[in-house]
């Protein structure tokens, strides 16, 4: 199936012309309008050698936030409040984190400068969320994403400190629930993630829930 181009205007083609692995479509901008369509669509993009692509993968990886996992070790660092948890307090700290730790497996980095700038807009709009955890006030850990109704989706996260970042993510999993949150968009599989109740739901399931959410 040929890869669909994007244009000026501010549409998608339907998801089912997404291929095996979910690519959707490539170019368009990252102007505020195309991002929270697209995010409105269950629709998210990634950069690839300076291409903007997006990305609808069939199934969806989620964690439903009544089905968080904490393990006995956690608890521990949660009940001792071992890292200082905050939200929105320093959101381009965090996406800068994302964007120059390492991780195992990847060249590079997907989020650019374009990237940083377009979700920093999102963020003085309010869209665009960060959690927080610093140690002796170092910034240790965090992770940001979408809020849109009742629906988180997440982007990316980082640690620099052992259990840091899923700290962060597990004390934001639980704010989130406490406002209402039903579902967290984690888009694709990670054994990370997966320690902590995210699981695989079929793709139409997911659009299901995006509708009825937003």
């Amino acid at each position: 199936m040929p890869l669909i181009a994007l244009d000026q205007e501010i549409r998608f083609p339907p998801v089912e012309m997404s291929d095996e692995d979910g690519l959707l479509a490539i170019g368009g901008d990252l102007s505020r309008e195309r991002l929270l369509h697209a995010y409105s669509n269950g629709i998210f993009p990634w950069y690839e050698n300076k291409y903007i692509l997006w990305w609808c993968p069939d199934p969806r990886f989620v964690l439903f936030p009544s089905e968080l996992k904490i393990s006995s070790s956690m608890k521990q660092l949660l009940k001792k409040q071992t890292f200082e948890f905050s939200i929105n307090k320093d959101f381009n700290a965090v996406i800068s984190q994302c964007k120059a730790i390492s991780r195992r497996g990847q060249n590079g980095t997907w989020i650019t400068e374009e990237m940083r700038n377009a979700y920093n807009d999102l963020h003085f709009a309010g869209y665009a969320v960060s959690a927080e955890v610093r140690l002796n006030g170092e910034l240790v850990g965090g992770l940001y994403g979408i809020r849109l109704g009742k629906i988180f989706y997440g982007e990316s996260m980082f640690s620099r400190h052992s259990n840091a970042s899923k700290y962060a993510f597990i004390k934001y999993v639980q704010q989130l629930q406490s406002e209402g949150v039903e579902l967290i968009d984690c888009q694709v599989y990670t054994s990370h993630l997966e320690s902590l109740g995210a699981r695989m739901i079929p793709r139409f399931q997911f659009l299901k829930l995006v509708k009825s959410l937003l």
